[in-house]
C-alpha cells in the first residue's frame, strides 16, 4: 500500500527532526548501559535517529565478500580483498605502444604512494566500502532493538542476518584473514600490505552488536550462531597475532597502530577471553599512547599528514575506543587517566584539537569527525564550564539528534533540543505514569512514548 500524501508530509516531517546519517571512526557501547534503557528525556532525538539509521543502512545489506567483480590472486573470493587507496601507477617506463586495459595497468605499472590522495579506481574492488556499511547498519539495528519500538524483530533479523553473511554462512563468508587487504598493485605487488588491518577496525561496532544480541537473549542469535562466531573470531585472532603484515601494523606508532588494537581486543571479547583483551588495551596505553600526545595535547604523528584535522580526530576516536574497551573488561580500570610521557592525557588532546579549525588545513568536509569525540571526553571528564557543550552548541546546532548522544553519558541532561519536538508532542499533557517502571530521574509521559512509537511506525509505513 504506498502512503498518502499526508501520511507521507508526516514521514518527511518527522525524517527532517533525525539528523543524515555519517560514519564515524570507531566506537564501542558498552551492552550493559544500552540493556539497562536508564536513558534520559534529553536522548529521545538520538533514539528516533538510531531507528532511522538503522532502517535506512538496513536497506542496502546484506554484504558478502563475494560480491566484488574482481578475483584476488588467490582466486578464491571468499578472501577479503581492497587495493591500497594512496597508490597510483606510473605508466610511464612501461614502454606500451597502446592503451593499456584496466588489467594491464595493475599488474604491469609500478605504483607510487601520494599520501593522503585517494585513487578512484581503488573502490572498483569494494569489500572495505562493504564492510563499514555492514558495521554501521549491524551496530545501529543491534541497538535499534533493544530500543523499545513495535518493529524490534525487524532490527534483530536484519543484525544477524547481516553478521551470518558476512561470517558465517558456507555460500557467502569472509575467510578470517586480510591476506590481500589494502593489497599492492604492479608488478611486484599482488600482495596485501600491514595498513590493511585498517580495512576492519569497526570490528568494535560488530562486537557491540554481538554482545547486545547476546546479552539481551536475542531469539535469532542462537547459541549456535554465538558458537560459529566465536570459532571464526578465533581464527582471526590467530591470524592478527602471528601473520607478519599484522604484527607490523601492530606495532605502528600512529593511528594504525590505535586502530589495531580496537580490533584485536575486540575479538578477544567475542571469544569471552576478557583477560586477553585487558593485556591488549594494556600494551596499547603502555606503548604506543605513551608517544602520541604531546604535552600541549597535539599529536605530533598525526599532525604530520597531509590531513591533520582528519588524522587527529581519527586517532582520537581510536584512543577513546581503546579505553572503552578496557573500561567494559575491567570497570576497575583508570585508563582515562592514563598520562603519556609528556604528561598528557586524551582530553588534553581533544582540547587541543578544538583550539584548530578544519579550515585551516581546508578539511572543512571533515569537520563532524571531531563531535562525537566532544561527547565521549565530556561525558567522562565531566563538563563543568559547559566548554565542550558551547563548542557543539555553536558548531553544530543539531548535534543532540546524533546518535552518539545516547551512549555518551551522562551529559548535556538538560538539552530540551535532544527532547521530544513541540511538533510531536500532542496539546494536551498527560501526567507521568507515577506506577512507571522508569528508573528515578527519568520522566514517562504518555506523549513521549507515543510520539517515539508513532516515529518508529512512519518509517515502515511504506513498506506495507
Amino acid at each position: 500500500m504506498r502512503p498518502t500524501l499526508f501520511q507521507s508530509f508526516a514521514i518527511l516531517s518527522l525524517f527532517s527532526t533525525v539528523s543524515s546519517q555519517t560514519a564515524y571512526a570507531n566506537d564501542f557501547v558498552d551492552p550493559d548501559y544500552i540493556l539497562s534503557k536508564k536513558f534520559g528525556d534529553h536522548t529521545f532525538q538520538a533514539r528516533q535517529s538510531i531507528l532511522v539509521w538503522a532502517d535506512s543502512l538496513a536497506a542496502k545489506g546484506p554484504w558478502s565478500v563475494m560480491n566484488k567483480a574482481v578475483n584476488p590472486p588467490s582466486g578464491d573470493k571468499h578472501d577479503y580483498m581492497s587495493w591500497a587507496p594512496y597508490w597510483w601507477p606510473d605508466c610511464s617506463g612501461v614502454g606500451n605502444t597502446t592503451a593499456l586495459s584496466p588489467e594491464d595497468v595493475w599488474k604491469t605499472c609500478p605504483y607510487v604512494n601520494r599520501d593522503g590522495q585517494f585513487n578512484p579506481d581503488g573502490r572498483l574492488v569494494n569489500d572495505v566500502g562493504a564492510f563499514q556499511d555492514l558495521a554501521e547498519a549491524t551496530f545501529y539495528n543491534a541497538i535499534a532493538w533493544t530500543l523499545d519500538n513495535p518493529y524490534k524483530t525487524n532490527f534483530e533479523n536484519n543484525a544477524v542476518t547481516f553478521i551470518r553473511t558476512w561470517f558465517l554462512d558456507a555460500a557467502t563468508r569472509m575467510n578470517p584473514h586480510l591476506i590481500y587487504g589494502q593489497m599492492q598493485r604492479g608488478p611486484q605487488g599482488q600482495t596485501g600490505s600491514h595498513t590493511g588491518l585498517l580495512d576492519l577496525k569497526a570490528m568494535s561496532k560488530i562486537t557491540s552488536a554481538i554482545l547486545l544480541l547476546r546479552k539481551g537473549k536475542s531469539a535469532a542469535w542462537t547459541s549456535d550462531l554465538d558458537n560459529q562466531m566465536i570459532a571464526w573470531s578465533r581464527e582471526y585472532i590467530t591470524w592478527l597475532e602471528t601473520a607478519d603484515i599484522a604484527v607490523e601494523e601492530g606495532l605502528a606508532d600512529n593511528n594504525h597502530g590505535t586502530f589495531y588494537y580496537n580490533q584485536l581486543a575486540a575479538m578477544k571479547i567475542i571469544v569471552n577471553d576478557l583477560a586477553g583483551a585487558k593485556k591488549v588495551t594494556n600494551t596499547f596505553f603502555n606503548l604506543q599512547y605513551l608517544t602520541q600526545i604531546d604535552a600541549n595535547g597535539e599529536q605530533p604523528l598525526e599532525a604530520a599528514r597531509t590531513r591533520p584535522y582528519h588524522y587527529r580526530s581519527y586517532n582520537l576516536a581510536a584512543m577513546i575506543t581503546n579505553a572503552r574497551l578496557e573500561k567494559y573488561v575491567d570497570p576497575s580500570s583508570t585508563v582515562w587517566e592514563k598520562r603519556t610521557n609528556s604528561g598528557a592525557t586524551i582530553k588534553t588532546a581533544l582540547d587541543f584539537a578544538m583550539t584548530i579549525p578544519s579550515s585551516a588545513s581546508k578539511e572543512e568536509k571533515y569537520v563532524q569527525e571531531l563531535y562525537p569525540n566532544i561527547a565521549a571526553v565530556a561525558a567522562v571528564y565531566g563538563d563543568a564550564d559547559g566548554k565542550y557543550l558551547t563548542f557543539l552548541k555553536t558548531a553544530y546546532p543539531d548535534f543532540m539528534k546524533e546518535p552518539f548522544i545516547l551512549w555518551n553519558q551522562p551529559w548535556a541532561e538538560g538539552e530540551k533540543s535532544g527532547m521530544v519536538s513541540a511538533s510531536t508532542k500532542p496539546t494536551t499533557n498527560p501526567q507521568v505514569d507515577k506506577t512507571s517502571d522508569s528508573p528515578p530521574g527519568i520522566k514517562t509521559s504518555f506523549w513521549n512514548t507515543f510520539a517515539f512509537s508513532s516515529v518508529v511506525a512512519l518509517i515502515f509505513l511504506c513498506k506495507l
